[in-house]
């Protein structure tokens, strides 16, 4: 026990500080051989993990491409600006539709496409309107907030979500009706808590004016109009999964090579280019992550989560929900929503209640909001900022996170 969580704990702190700029995958994969080494996990259970997390995985990559290939020919400049033409001026409105606009990308390009590509585009949009820095934080907290929030509806559209449905072999059509009413109330009462808590600090009135045209955003015009089609197509392909039992990274990882050289035989994107963009660290992240956690399953950690879980039940659905999804959040906050969803999942496999299934899903994509380091797409975000030269705070964040994520957790967990 011992061993496994000195091995787990320092590899989730490499893997948030980043030392020497040693990327994610590559510190998770150093633990998982650490773990290999000292015995902690065997090489059938490498195979086990491997079996567990590759189609989630390559899924999720498929989506970060096609992603990256719209934003190349202007599909989210052009959202974000229509967005905030539609406000016409309202700094109210404009928070509220950027919500809207953080949500969609969020529910249909997942909780990290929406913090690699749609928060630098927000922030280049806010200081085109000369907005104060403290107003350019407001929005950019809150669109942070909702890329974890909204990523609830689709299979897709959180990679704790793929691995869940695919652990408890939920399909996406069940899994879609089931979290639909739990989606919507997240994004309801998040845009409203987060109203409440920063409206302070929105302006009443934006000069618009000083935004372009939301069409010359748009690189080719034929491809833009083609790309709305193809989503459409692409989104009806992922219920061929449940009919004909085909793994979902074939129609998400296939779907974004096919639009990929579309874009490409048209000129518009650099095939090469696309490639290096992408992260492919997140499989190397996946795999070795779990590994080490598969380590602090083998030593009776998730049998001691377990214990807790099934005293849950004894008291009924709704503390069972509440419950679960309480732990899920916390643990995510504390230690990352990855490993804490594969924890999760491994220790309500034998209690059967789906209802605990998804509030810890809603847990773990919702929890991670408490701290700086709780998800990757909130690591994601932060890296993206100081980029750009806007630095949040330990402290500053957490701040924000700690009060509003609470209240949030607690209705959508009701409302399942």
């Amino acid at each position: 026990m011992i061993t496994a969580s000195l091995i787990f704990i320092v590899t989730l702190l490499f893997i948030i500080i980043q030392p020497k700029n040693i990327q994610i995958g590559t510190s998770a994969i150093i633990g998982a051989t650490f773990a290999l080494i000292f015995k902690v996990v065997s090489f059938d259970d490498v195979l086990e993990v491997i079996n567990i997390v590759w189609d989630a995985t390559f899924a999720f990559i498929g989506i970060i491409i096609l992603s990256l290939v719209l934003d190349k020919i202007g599909f989210f400049e052009y959202m974000a600006l229509r967005m905030a033409k539609f406000s016409r001026g309202n700094g109210h409105l404009m928070f509220v539709y950027s919500m809207l606009l953080g949500s969609f990308v969020s529910a249909f390009f997942a909780n990290d496409g929406a913090a690699l590509i749609l928060t630098p585009i927000i922030l280049a949009k806010m200081k085109i309107l000369q907005l104060r820095v403290k107003t350019m934080v407001v929005f950019l907290l809150a669109s942070g907030f909702i890329s974890d929030s909204a990523s609830l509806p689709f299979v897709f559209s959180n990679l704790t979500n793929i691995i869940t449905a695919n652990y408890f072999d939920i399909t996406f059509m069940k899994y879609f009706f089931d979290m639909l009413v739990p989606f919507f109330v997240s994004i309801t009462i998040s845009t409203l808590v987060l109203w409440l808590y920063l409206r302070k600090d929105i302006p009443k009135e934006v000069d618009i004016k000083l935004l372009k045209e939301p069409k010359s955003a748009i690189k080719n015009q034929k491809l833009f109009y083609f790309s709305w089609i193809f989503l459409a197509f692409l989104l009806g392909t992922y219920f061929l999964s449940d009919i004909y039992k085909i793994p979902i990274s074939f129609f998400a990882l296939g779907g974004a090579i096919i639009f990929l050289l579309i874009a490409s035989f048209l000129k518009e994107v650099n095939i090469k280019s696309i490639i290096k963009e992408s992260p492919w660290q997140i499989v190397w992240f996946s795999i070795g992550l779990y590994i080490v956690v598969y380590g602090l399953k083998n030593v009776g950690l998730t049998d001691e989560v377990a214990i807790v879980l099934e005293y849950l039940v004894s008291k009924g659905d709704t503390l069972a929900v509440l419950g679960t999804g309480f732990i899920a959040a916390f643990l995510s906050a504390i230690m990352n929503n990855l490993p804490t969803v594969m924890i999760m999942d491994i220790a309500l496999k034998d209690i059967g209640s789906s209802a605990m299934i998804y509030a810890n899903i809603i847990g773990c994509n919702l929890g991670p909001k408490m701290t700086p380091f709780g998800s990757l797409a909130t690591l994601l975000w932060l890296y993206v900022l100081n980029q750009k030269g806007v630095k949040i705070s330990f402290w500053e964040y957490s701040k924000f996170g700690l009060v509003v994520t609470p209240l949030v957790l607690f209705v959508v967990l009701l409302s399942l």
